[in-house]
């Protein structure tokens, strides 16, 4: 999600920034309202009145997937091969090897699917999107010409779901869960959320990933806080990567590795 709390210089601005947005379609669903505005080129999804994120970067996004990839390359590099779980959601590779599962938490307006289907490395990809409006808007709606190859991609599966919920009932195993659901673990969305960056949360999110397997969790600015709560529930390998911004503090993408 790009960061919510940009403050344009108006000497620079773009000319659509002083137009208001336009109104595509607002629903309210199981938590909450959630809106979808153009303004200017961009689309945003607004949810709850919280600015969630638009189509004007991405670059966070994508890199939330691409960090999820390297540290899994490398935490599976030093893992003995005897303590993987290989029972799930793997696919086949050319010589033997195991395209690793991906689960991303939030579809958003796609970036993060977008770019995981663009890399063959990945396996499987699943989408866990609470708002059946985003689904929609995805399938058939204004969102859908960014997401229409990506959605038709045979690795990629959308489940409507609640991610703390999936990721605390689900019996299904990851290689990495890449989670963009919030502004960040001391930013949610919803109340309901904040149990995903908590002990429990985290228990649960170990639980989904596989021995070595990686925990990605995009953030709209650093927590050091979060990566103590991370290291105290047993993640290794405990680090936060920057991704500087066009304005404003940059965003962060929080990494840990489940032990194998």
């Amino acid at each position: 999600m790009p960061h919510p709390n940009l403050t344009p210089d108006p000497s620079t601005a773009p000319a659509h920034i002083g137009e208001p947005p336009v109104t595509l379609d607002h629903r309210t669903g199981p938590h909450g309202e959630v809106t979808l505005r153009r303004h200017g080129p961009h689309l945003q999804i607004i949810a709850n009145g919280c600015f969630l994120m638009d189509t004007s970067d991405g670059r966070s996004e994508r890199r939330l997937v691409d960090a999820a990839l390297e540290a899994l390359t490398e935490s599976r590099k030093t893992a003995p091969a005897g303590g993987r779980d290989t029972s799930a959601t793997h696919e086949p590779r050319a010589g033997g090897q195991e395209a690793p599962a991906v689960l991303i938490g939030g579809l958003g307006v796609g970036f993060s699917l977008t770019h995981a289907t663009a890399d063959p490395r990945w396996g499987p990809i699943t989408v866990v999107e609470r708002e059946p409006a985003v689904i929609d808007w995805h399938r058939v709606g204004p969102l859908a010409p960014l997401t229409a190859d990506a959605l038709a991609d045979p690795r990629t599966r959308v489940l409507e779901a609640d991610l703390v919920t999936y990721v605390n009932e689900t019996s299904d195993t990851y290689d990495a869960l890449c989670l963009d659901i919030d502004n960040g673990p001391a930013w949610t969305v919803t109340e309901g959320n904040e149990t995903l960056y908590s002990p429990s949360g985290l228990a649960a999110c170990a639980r989904v990933l596989r021995p070595d397997g990686v925990l990605a969790v995009w953030s709209a600015q650093p927590s050091p806080e979060f990566e103590g709560t991370l290291r105290n529930a047993g993640f290794q390998r405990v680090r936060t990567e920057e991704i500087p911004v066009a304005r404003g503090v940059p965003d962060v993408v929080h990494l840990a590795v489940r032990p194998g």
